[in-house]
């Protein structure tokens, strides 16, 4: 059974990504396709790294933790890859909790001026 690739068009259309996204993720070495002349073919590897990098995206990671995380399993392999995206979430997720506290402090401050606002607004009329 023949591997499925994909070209270019159809993995941008598979992951709903502009064509400039898809040739700087290729620029910056996160992907590296087949390539046979100009056209671009997409095996599974490259079909489960593109994966990673827009789940790692969605998480906030950037693409040089990601370029680095994916490296790191040609290198060393998947026990030491899985313990870096450990460590590498646990900051994440630390680094979120403290941007959503952040924002719920500054819901809380701006909602206390539009209330403070209209309350004097209401006192004037």
């Amino acid at each position: 059974m023949a591997e499925t690739r994909l070209t270019f068009k159809e993995m941008c259309a598979e992951f709903d990504v502009t064509p400039r996204t898809l040739r700087y993720y290729e620029y910056i070495e996160l992907l590296q396709p087949d390539k046979q002349g100009r056209a671009r073919y997409y095996g599974p590897r490259e079909v489960a790294r593109m994966t990673l990098i827009l789940r790692g995206r969605r998480f906030g990671f950037s693409l040089e933790d990601i370029r680095q995380w994916l490296m790191i399993y040609e290198e060393q392999g998947t026990a030491t890859q899985m313990q870096t995206w450990v460590d590498l979430a646990t900051q994440q997720l630390e680094s979120l909790h403290e941007q959503r506290e952040q924002l719920e402090d500054t819901i809380k401050e701006l909602q206390r001026l539009r209330d403070e606002t209209a309350a004097s607004l209401l006192k004037s009329a």
